[in-house]
C-alpha cells in the first residue's frame, strides 16, 4: 500500500552553515564593533535545537536577527522553522539574550490538525501519528499526491516536508 511520512525537520548542516556565516558577518560589521553581538547554535538533544542571539540593546538584537534571517534565506533554510515570538532576557549589564527554538518533529496538536484536514477533504487516505511524523497511507498514488497538496495548502504556517514515499 503506498504511503509517505509528513515531517517537520530542518537541514542541520545548512542551519549550522547559516549561523556560522551570520557570526562571521557580525564579527566584521562596523556597527557591531566592541559589542557582545553574536549568534550561537545549541543542541540540547538531537531532537531539540535552539539558537541564541546576543546583543547590547533591543536595536542591536533586531539587527542580529535580521543578519541571521538573511543568511538563512540565502542558504535555503525555511524561516518558519524558527519560533521568533520569545521575549529577550536581560543579562548582566546591558546585555540581552534571545532564545529561539528551532522546530523539529510533528507534535500531537499539529498531527491532529493534519488528520482533521485529511478527513474533511474526503480523500481515501488514512493518517496515523507515529512519533515525530504523520504516516499517510492510501490505495492510490494519486490520492497521496492530492493529500500532499492539501496539507501544503491547509497548513501554510508549518514547514512540512514529505519523505519515505513508498509505492
Amino acid at each position: 500500500m503506498p504511503s509517505f511520512d509528513a515531517v517537520i525537520e530542518s537541514d542541520l548542516v545548512e542551519l549550522r552553515n547559516a549561523v556560522e556565516q551570520a557570526g562571521k558577518e557580525i564579527a566584521t560589521r562596523f556597527d557591531f564593533k566592541g559589542s557582545c553581538a553574536a549568534v550561537e547554535l545549541a543542541a540540547a538533544t538531537p531532537k531539540q535545537r535552539e539558537l541564541t542571539l546576543w546583543a547590547d540593546s533591543d536595536f542591536q538584537l533586531e539587527q542580529v536577527q535580521g543578519v541571521l534571517l538573511g543568511r538563512l534565506a540565502k542558504r535555503g533554510v525555511d524561516v518558519r522553522f524558527l519560533d521568533l515570538s520569545g521575549k529577550p532576557q536581560k543579562m548582566g549589564g546591558d546585555k540581552l539574550k534571545l532564545a529561539v527554538p528551532v522546530k523539529n518533529g510533528v507534535d500531537a496538536e499539529t498531527a491532529k490538525k493534519m488528520q482533521t484536514a485529511l478527513k474533511a477533504s474526503k480523500l481515501k487516505v488514512q493518517a496515523a501519528f507515529q512519533g515525530d511524523a504523520l504516516r499517510v497511507t492510501g490505495a492510490k498514488r494519486d490520492e497521496l499526491q492530492a493529500a500532499i497538496a492539501l496539507l501544503r495548502k491547509e497548513l501554510p504556517e508549518w514547514p512540512l516536508s514529505f519523505n519515505n514515499f513508498r509505492d
